[in-house]
């Protein structure tokens, strides 16, 4: 059975043209989401892996429907082969149901890899010249001027042990655990 899914950014956007794309090479079932690509989670995408069976082909318009990066790409499509689930792009013309179609995908797997060592070779580089130069990278240590700012209210809130940890953390758009206990000991 061939699988659709189409993804576009906004509630704006149409999708017409590729859920007319996917009607036409045959999928018989189509799961559409309007969200960022950026986004992890998708509703639709999530249903359409929990319907999508061994022997079936999940197929997009295009490749950056269904992923917005390579490593991430790669690791979707390898999840779907393990489970015996075929991948179709119609725009790249990728098809890992057959041999030539799985040659092409593991191309890009090979490329992506050696586009992730590259990149780690020019970050090590340019952190080694940053440091002979006296530079060190990374955040500066300690809490942000923001932070220290909300500080006395952040820790006035929990220690009146009104609101859970969580409802202080919003209050205040404290974005994680570690930030929000960095301020209570500070």
């Amino acid at each position: 059975m061939i699988i659709g899914y189409a993804r576009v950014s906004t509630l704006e956007q149409n999708l017409n043209l590729q859920t007319d794309a996917l009607k036409n090479i045959g999928a018989e079932k189509i799961f559409v989401d309007k969200v960022s690509g950026v986004k992890s989670h998708k509703v639709q995408l999530e249903e359409l892996l929990e319907y999508i069976r061994k022997g079936d082909t999940l197929t997009v318009w295009r490749l950056d429907r269904i992923g917005r990066n390579t490593v991430g790409l790669i690791q979707f499509v390898n999840e779907l082969n393990e489970k015996g689930i075929h991948f179709k792009s119609i725009t790249e013309n990728i098809d890992t149901s057959s041999t030539s179609g799985k040659l092409i995908f593991q191309i890009f797997c090979v490329l992506a890899e050696h586009e992730r060592n590259v990149l780690i070779e020019r970050t090590n580089a340019g952190l080694k010249f940053a440091r002979a130069r006296g530079k060190n990278g990374g955040r500066p240590k300690g809490l942000t001027e923001k932070y220290k700012k909300i500080a006395p209210l952040v820790k006035a809130s929990y220690d009146a042990k009104e609101l859970p940890i969580e409802e202080i953390m919003k209050a205040f758009n404290i974005g994680s655990k570690t930030t929000f206990y960095k301020i209570i000991n500070s």
